[in-house]
């Protein structure tokens, strides 16, 4: 396995992260303590969740797994860099959401008790609350980082002003600020490239792409791969975009690799992405992906899947002259 700097934090995480959404609505939980078994052993050490994330078992129910397997194998908690989020409804009381100073005090104190740990060392706003003044975020994190509670904050889905702004107050308050956005990021959904990963490479963010073969479509399961991200669009996705994913599976065959394998790779080979998430639902698909970080594309091949996923340009020049 191989390390990155996670942003301009020394914190050092795997280039590839192991997701855990699909643990417990999809993955059982023994199958899922087997996956974190072999993962953390195979060397990744960086694990994302998220306190919403449970499906039709109840929210929470992710992070309740979590908890088990991290009470059974007490020894690797050290070695874990643990991620989770805030932001998304919990229940149906009204501020049982969001990103108010209130909740995200009583969500990490929730999120600690499911996890059975004493600390979060990546703590995620899951999105954008446009009614929480930026100062309001900043006053509950930075008490979470006081009381021990959280080591790091991190965003998911923030545009490039949010990230940008949310910098600068941090700097206005001689903090760190973010260190980490989580964005959707893969061949076929590049619109990242245009505000948001420079917004991240301006202040030191490390991006962590979700959804990395765009919810099995890059994998070349068609969108059967029956991940938790399978919908009717990807697979009308699969059929819109059939001359590209053919082309794109005959490259990967002449590097004797698998498509789902290059595209992670790619992901890897951007500038300013610090790891990339990857799903697993059993120990296939675990193993399936493992080799991805010692995957080198030279330069032809990167050209190569520029002329078949067409980048979308820089900001402004992508829309003005």
């Amino acid at each position: 396995m191989r390390y990155r700097n996670l942003g301009k934090s020394a914190l050092q995480v795997s280039e590839l992260c192991l997701g855990t959404m699909n643990f417990g609505p999809r993955t059982p939980a023994d199958d899922a303590f087997r996956i974190l078994d072999k993962a953390v052993d195979a060397g990744i050490n960086f694990i994302d969740t998220a306190n919403q994330y449970g499906g039709e078992l109840g929210v929470g129910t992710t992070e309740q797994i979590l908890g088990r397997w991290l009470a059974r194998q007490p020894d690797k908690r050290q070695r874990v860099v643990l991620a989770t989020k805030v932001h998304e409804p919990m229940s149906d009381d009204i501020n049982d959401r969001g990103l108010s100073a209130r909740h995200i005090q009583m969500a990490c104190d929730a999120s600690l008790q499911r996890l059975g740990v004493e600390h979060i060392e990546l703590y995620q706003m899951h999105h954008i609350d446009r009614a929480a003044p930026i100062e309001e975020i900043w006053l509950a994190m930075e008490r979470l980082i006081q009381q021990g509670k959280i080591t790091y904050v991190g965003s998911s889905n923030f545009p490039g002003w949010m990230i940008a702004r949310a910098n600068e107050q941090a700097a206005a308050r001689q903090q760190l600020g973010l260190i980490a956005e989580q964005s959707l990021y893969n061949l076929v959904e590049r619109r990242v490239e245009l505000e948001v990963l420079p917004a991240c490479r301006a202040y030191g963010l490390g991006l962590i792409p979700w959804s990395p073969l765009a919810g099995g479509l890059l994998a070349g399961s068609g969108g059967g791969s029956g991940g938790r991200r399978q919908s009717a669009g990807i697979q009308s996705a699969a059929v819109d975009r059939a001359v590209q994913l053919q082309a794109f599976a005959a490259l990967a065959d002449s590097l004797q690799q698998s498509p789902g394998a290059v595209a992670l790779a790619w992901l890897l080979h951007q500038p300013g992405v610090a790891a990339t998430i990857i799903g697993p639902g059993d120990l296939d698909q675990l193993d399936s992906v493992m080799h991805v970080p010692d995957i080198r594309l030279n330069a032809e091949v990167l050209n190569r899947i520029d002329e078949i996923f067409p980048p979308v340009g820089a900001a402004p020049e992508a829309y003005a002259w």
